[in-house]
């Protein structure tokens, strides 16, 4: 068999193991798990050439329930292992699986220059605003007030906003999405996966368990239409029943107002490819002041930190030859420890 019928003749079914999936019943992972399983036979790439690497946490077990190579790491430390596999196995499609506490705690700072070198993963954060594996503790991106066990009288900490820290760190894709929209999410992974460079994805993720319902006003059947702000290049910014409400910019303000009452031709439009002001705006658009924009934020070209490096090293060799390493370690300043 060829490798185009390979890839082509794949399914679902031969990206699952036969792993017992542990996580609680109900917990938005098992969603998440299934959309990924749905993309990856529809990316055009062997399966040998995936690999997942995780931290720590519940999101973190996802290596285990994928039929693929993967690596369960230590936490926080993925963007870092995961940025050493593509640079020595550049042909490989990596993806990093890691979580709001993760991520934005012990991993911050791998995090932050994973995505200022721009090396081209796919990072998944699942982001349920809660400690979920240690059992309900208070995480970077817990609400102010948040009453947990370790903050019995409520959090004082302002929370991060993942797609505001990805943006800062110049994140050339910059996405969100959640574990009940599996159409929403199925698109922003596959645009995830074309993107050349790190690309950046938040994913609401409830945790059925510690933190039931954080993201219901955005899921909700009900409630989303009023609530979510679904981007799409090119289209304006929109939202609510019947699209009556939308977006404008007083400076780098964004302002909601009545379509009918302004016109659909002054609603600010869509731009991924825009002034990273533009885009920060949008990520710290938050509910209720906000809808919650939803999609892809960001979608710049810029060039990949692992094919600079490649390109580095090859012609270097193609100049100066391979060079030994017995020879490296007799260059430049030696000395010889006599015998006592």
């Amino acid at each position: 068999m060829s490798v185009n019928e390979a890839t082509t003749n794949l399914t679902r079914d031969d990206f699952k193991t036969n792993q017992d999936v542990r996580w609680c019943p109900g917990c938005g992972d098992y969603a998440i798990l299934a959309q990924v399983q749905k993309v990856f036979p529809e990316l055009g790439i062997p399966r040998e050439n995936f690999a997942i690497v995780s931290g720590i946490g519940c999101s973190s077990r996802f290596p285990y329930y994928m039929n693929t190579y993967g690596f369960h790491t230590i936490h926080g430390r993925a963007p870092a292992v995961a940025s050493g596999l593509k640079l020595s196995r550049p042909e490989l499609s990596v993806w990093v699986v890691t979580g709001d506490g993760d991520a934005l705690s012990i991993g911050g700072n791998h995090l932050i220059h994973c995505l200022r070198r721009n090396v081209d993963l796919k990072i998944l954060l699942f982001n349920n605003q809660i400690y979920g594996l240690t059992k309900g503790q208070y995480s970077p991106t817990s609400e102010f007030g948040k009453m947990t066990k370790s903050t019995p009288f409520g959090s004082v900490d302002e929370p991060f906003h993942p797609l505001s820290l990805a943006l800062g760190s110049n994140a050339s894709f910059v996405a969100r999405s959640a574990d009940r929209e599996p159409k929403h999410l199925t698109d922003v992974l596959h645009r995830a996966a074309q993107h050349k460079g790190s690309a950046f994805v938040e994913v609401y993720q409830n945790c059925n368990i510690f933190n039931d319902g954080a993201f219901d006003h955005v899921t909700d059947k009900k409630s989303k239409s009023d609530v979510q702000l679904v981007l799409e290049h090119g289209k304006p910014l929109i939202f609510g029943s019947n699209n009556s409400k939308g977006i404008v910019f007083d400076g780098f303000s964004p302002r909601v107002v009545n379509v009918a009452d302004v016109g659909i031709e002054n609603i600010a439009v869509h731009d991924e490819m825009a002034p990273l002001s533009y885009h920060m705006a949008l990520s710290n658009m938050v509910w209720p002041e906000s809808p919650v924009p939803m999609g892809v934020l960001r979608a710049i070209t810029r060039p990949a930190y692992d094919s600079l490096v490649n390109e580095q090293i090859s012609s270097t060799i193609a100049k100066r030859g391979r060079g030994k390493i017995s020879e490296l370690l007799r260059t430049g300043d030696t000395w010889t420890v006599p015998p006592r």
